[in-house]
């Protein structure tokens, strides 16, 4: 069974009139990354267990009681968790990019966390944030941020995350008929390469790939599917569970042809809070139980994956 990323999936080619592609699923032990930025050019994925901040899982007590209960939090607005993501919400994170239907895998997590914290569905409200204002310096809009933010130590000078709540690998999507010229890392090296502005994609192709020609560098991943439409790139990068999804709905005639090895480094997403939000702790608290009573891997499970063999780029 895939899931409910299997049912959009097809909900949304039936609504192309296309003939629906096979979905392939992420291993839920499987690595991929994402994100870097101009700023972040020379950011490297961070194996810390513990992201900078105030406090640790737990130190503020259980998820929802003592200084972790509504009433004690240090909120944006009192009364209201207010969640940040980008826009557009992409799928499968998000799904009809609207993060407060509860849909897709980072939506169900961040209303996961909102009840152990106290919070009905009616007291979680979304902001806007593009991409890379989430992680710049300053004061926040919201309470945290959730939208496949790696966390990298130079991101953590300016910014606290959470504990990892995935864990993510970078895959190259190439269309099939130029698969067999991306189906090693030399392959690539001189192939023209694309991928979103700020991403640890775009850091994947540098640092990993090391191309002849600088990648070309995009607003966001629907500007990289259409450049890579237009044969204005050779390959793209993303990361998989996105990969995933862009060659069975958006793209049908597009490919994975391989991931990046990240067991050195792997790529960890975080919830990410202004730079000494005490809340950091209470949602660590909250997001350590769902990893030791298997709501994370359960919601993966639902959103994200089953099994799937994706090569790695050699």
């Amino acid at each position: 069974m895939l899931g409910r990323l299997y049912d959009a999936a097809m909900r949304l080619r039936r609504l192309s009139s296309a003939t629906a592609a096979a979905l392939a699923v992420v291993a839920i032990t499987a690595c991929a990354p994402a994100d870097e930025t101009t700023e972040d050019s020379a950011d490297s994925t961070s194996t810390a267990s513990e992201p900078s901040g105030t406090g640790s899982a737990g130190s503020a007590g259980a998820a929802g009681e003592g200084e972790c209960a509504p009433e004690s939090l240090p909120l944006t607005s009192p009364g209201t968790l207010t969640v940040g993501t980008d826009s557009p919400a992409y799928e499968p994170w998000f799904s009809n990019d609207d993060p407060s239907n509860g849909e897709g895998f980072e939506s169900a997590v961040a209303y996961e966390v909102a009840e152990r914290l106290g919070f009905s569905a009616d007291q979680v409200s979304w902001v806007k944030v593009p991409f890379n204002n989430s992680y710049a310096p300053g004061e926040k809009t919201f309470d945290f941020d959730i939208n496949q933010i790696s966390i990298t130590p130079k991101r953590a000078e300016v910014v606290d995350f959470s504990v990892p709540y995935y864990t993510a690998t970078q895959a190259v999507i190439t269309l099939k008929d130029k698969a067999d010229q991306a189906a090693s890392l030399a392959d690539l090296q001189g192939l023209r390469l694309g991928a979103q502005t700020g991403t640890t994609s775009l850091t994947a192709i540098r640092e990993e790939v090391q191309p002849e020609a600088e990648p070309l560098v995009f607003s966001d991943t629907n500007a990289a599917k259409q450049a890579l439409l237009n044969d204005q790139v050779d390959a793209i990068v993303a990361d998989l569970p996105t990969a995933f999804y862009i060659t069975a709905v958006e793209i049908p005639k597009g490919t994975i042809t391989g991931q990046f090895d990240s067991t050195a480094n792997p790529d960890q997403f975080g919830l990410l809070f202004e730079k000494g939000n005490p809340l950091r702790a209470c949602v660590d608290a909250a997001l350590t139980e769902m990893e030791a009573d298997g709501t994370l891997a359960q919601l993966q499970t639902e959103w994200l994956s089953d099994v799937v063999s994706v090569p790695v780029l050699q």
